[in-house]
């Protein structure tokens, strides 16, 4: 398939900073340890990480934002965070995006996410996460349900990042999502657990690790990645399913049922991590611009492969895109 022409890359720039789009999901903090391993501990067979450096940056549904705000549009997320010090620098690291961060909602009864890697020698050694998966409370909900609609009238594109958290709640999913679909794309990044609560949207991103599960289906091949994004548009009626499939691209399906592949634009690749969160900010931002579901996968898998070739959680920035669609 051929790629999107540099004309038309800027004309989607160009356009999505006048666009506003809003992000629902589980908020999160990836703190990065960077060091060096020299010798292996004497107390068990581990490395001994010597500590460099560390770093901190948004992650998952405000990562999302993250990358929205790197492409030049706007928007905000609305999530939840502990009453705790790791939400009070999520609060600020959004408040450096010059995102609102009045959006996100404090519930001290559970801790802000956060992911910790260590890594050595540009190699993840080991993650600790401290999480509650628990579902949000009916009170919860009632705030989270009040500020979408709120926040959605003036989007110009809604965008679910559900990392299983607890904050996507089927409840949710069943008041919004209509409302929003009305009249905005709706972009969904799912989870298997609220599989089924995904409607209406006009589009699914699974990877293709979570689209053969939900499909019920283990073969990883073009036709068996079809027939899992058959099943799930079927299952779903949503517009449109897009795969991604690590180093082998994208698999774009819409309500023809004509598969559309998309080469991976990755040169290098030093890191995944949070490349789906860049996918589906890129897709929605180009959306609500006004591109096709195809012109959409081909900006979106540009941008993922530019945040591939960077490490740790990364964006991709409207300069970058521009210079990545002159080559």
């Amino acid at each position: 398939m051929e790629r999107l022409s540099e004309k038309r890359a800027n004309e989607i720039l160009d356009t999505i900073r006048d666009r506003s789009i809003v992000v629902l999901g589980d908020v999160m903090l990836d703190e990065f340890v960077w060091g060096d391993v020299t010798r292996i501990s004497p107390e068990a067979p581990v490395p001994v990480v010597d500590v460099r450096r560390e770093s901190v940056h948004l992650g998952g549904a405000a990562n999302v934002l993250a990358n929205l705000v790197a492409l030049g549009t706007r928007g905000s997320v609305i999530g939840v965070v502990g009453g705790d010090v790791t939400g009070e620098r999520l609060r600020s690291s959004l408040s450096e995006l010059d995102a609102k961060n009045d959006t996100l909602i404090v519930d001290s009864s559970r801790p802000s996410t956060s992911k910790t890697r260590i890594v050595a020698h540009n190699q993840l050694v080991v993650r600790a996460d401290r999480e509650s998966r628990t579902p949000v409370s009916t009170r919860i909900e009632d705030q989270i349900i009040f500020r979408l609609k709120e926040a959605l009238s003036g989007a110009s594109a809604f965008v679910v990042s559900d990392y299983d958290k607890g904050v996507v709640t089927p409840r949710i999913l069943a008041e919004v999502l209509p409302f929003a679909y009305e009249s905005l794309p709706v972009l969904v990044d799912p989870k298997l657990r609220n599989f089924n609560s995904y409607r209406p949207a006009s589009l699914i991103t699974p990877n293709h690790h979570e689209a053969l599960r939900m499909s019920n289906t283990e073969d990883d091949s073009d036709s068996g990645l079809r027939h899992a994004a058959s099943v799930i548009r079927q299952r779903l009626d949503c517009d449109a399913v897009l795969i991604t499939r690590g180093d082998k691209g994208m698999m774009l399906l819409g309500r023809d049922e004509q598969p559309a592949y998309v080469k991976t634009a990755a040169r290098e690749v030093y890191d995944v991590t949070g490349a789906g969160d860049t996918v589906i900010a890129a897709l929605a931002a180009a959306l609500s611009a006004g591109a096709t579901m195809i012109e959409a996968a081909m900006f979106a898998n540009q941008a993922a492969g530019i945040v591939v070739g960077k490490v740790g959680t990364a964006t991709a920035s409207a300069d970058e895109l521009r210079s990545a669609f002159a080559d």
